[in-house]
């Protein structure tokens, strides 16, 4: 090959490598993200060690969409009001850049309180029947026994919550959710840092709306690297499961 041959050859191949990455953060920005469960807080909807796929255009998009959550605009456009019950990937309050996710409770102007351990909207007791008492979830290294509901919100959504048996948080303050703000928990009640530690979640902070579990590996049992005992931690039975 002669050294003009060379040359192109090279260019050529930056210029595929490039427009690879180009399509990648397209894909990644404005439809789908591929993001790693690394806590409990969401147990038992999703499990440590999940990988789900969001959808980037469920709420329009904000500078949050994008990598590094470049200031492109200081709103969102293309926006669509998230719905109870969804769950929802957003960007911390504390800092604007941790990914979190946790189950959309409270719309603006809503108010959310805990009284006697039950949840009550707008003055309102949310409908839940106990489904069963004899599960564990986690909650960092350990685990406890807990009560599991079906809860009932006000548009209908129905979703599963977990409250730890041995000592659960029973009564809060009146959160009175802001204008485009809203009120998420997570589904293990006990062991979340949600809304009723961390504050009401802009608007400007939603990243997109969960949709399905990829891939699932239990990183208790063995992490990826140990591919010969991948047959004991992947959760096959997860394997491409819409979140609900």
């Amino acid at each position: 090959m002669t050294k003009n041959g060379i040359i192109n050859s090279v260019i050529d191949n930056i210029k595929t490598i490039i427009g690879a990455l180009i399509i990648a953060i397209f894909i990644r920005s404005l439809i789908f993200q591929p993001f790693y469960i690394p806590s409990s807080s969401m147990e038992p909807t999703l499990l440590i060690g999940d990988r789900i796929f969001v959808s980037k255009y469920t709420y329009g998009y904000s500078k949050h969409s994008f990598p590094f959550s470049t200031s492109l605009f200081n709103e969102r456009i293309f926006y669509k009001k998230p719905k109870q019950g969804e769950l929802v990937v957003f960007k911390t309050p504390a800092d604007n850049r941790t990914d979190y996710i946790k189950r959309l409770v409270g719309l603006p102007g809503d108010e959310i309180q805990f009284i006697d351990g039950d949840i009550f909207i707008n003055n309102k007791k949310i409908i839940r029947k106990k489904i069963d008492s004899n599960n564990l979830v986690r909650c960092g290294k350990t685990s406890f026994k807990v009560n599991t509901f079906e809860e009932t919100l006000p548009n209908g959504t129905k979703h599963i919550a977990v409250y730890n048996q041995s000592g659960t948080l029973k009564n809060t303050k009146k959160f009175k959710v802001p204008k485009n703000h809203f009120f998420l928990l997570g589904d293990n009640r006990d062991c979340s840092k949600d809304s009723r530690y961390l504050g009401h979640v802009s608007f400007v902070n939603l990243v997109g709306k969960a949709r399905i579990i990829f891939f699932s590996n239990d990183t208790v049992k063995g992490s990826l690297l140990k591919f010969w005992n991948l047959k004991n931690s992947f959760r096959i039975d997860r394997l491409f499961k819409k979140i609900k």
